[in-house]
Formats: C-alpha cells, structure tokens, sequence
C-alpha cells in the first residue's frame, strides 16, 4: 500500500504564494508519476499539475505560468509552487499518483485546504 501525505494549505491574500508538500510512503515502486488535483466548493475534482518520474511535467490551462510542480525523488516528495494566487484557485487540493495502468496508486487522504481571499 501507500501512504500520501499532504500540507502547506492555508489562508492567503490574491497574489500571494503557497507550496505544497507531498510525501509518499510505502509501495511506491509501480509510481509512475504524481499529481496535484483540487476540488472547489460544488465542483468536481480536477488535475492541476502531474510529474512523471523522467520530470516531465503537464498543467491545467488556469494555472499555467503560475504553479510549478517538482519532485525530490529521494525524498519521495512533490511539491507544488502556486504563485499569483487568485480567488478561483481556493480549493481543496489533493495528492495522488498513478502507476503503469494509469490506476491512481492509493485511496484519496484528507487533502490541504487553500483560500485565497483578500
């Protein structure tokens, strides 16, 4: 099995910054890549960022040339970089993986919160 853990949620003002953190534990071996989703209040849960294990990375359109996601590999961690925060990013965001299958790696966690508001 593996474990995710996610923080760096928060309250912030529009155009500020956050970085999330992802930490991965256990069966890792079959992940062959991670992501970043967020769920808004009445909406569905959707990509936000994705990094393969090569570090080819592919966004959603609203937050291109704002969030960066990478990884430490021997850390087993993706972070998330969201810079130019704006309201319609505050969501819950979550972080999951997939494997060869594309099958999502574990169960979805608690999630972190981020709002942005002024």
């Amino acid at each position: 099995q593996v474990q995710i853990v996610e923080s760096g949620g928060g309250l912030v003002q529009p155009g500020g910054s956050l970085r999330l953190s992802c930490v991965a534990s256990g069966n890792i071996d079959r992940v062959t890549s991670m992501g970043w989703y967020r769920q808004g209040p009445g909406k569905q849960r959707d990509l936000v960022a994705a990094i393969t294990a090569r570090g080819s990375t592919n966004y959603a359109d609203s937050v291109k040339g704002r969030f960066t996601i990478s990884r430490v590999n021997i850390k087993n961690t993706v972070y998330l970089q969201m810079n130019n925060l704006k309201p319609e990013d505050t969501a819950v965001y979550y972080c999951n993986g997939r494997d060869d299958l594309y099958t999502f790696i574990t169960s979805w966690g608690q999630g972190t919160q981020v709002t942005v508001s002024s």
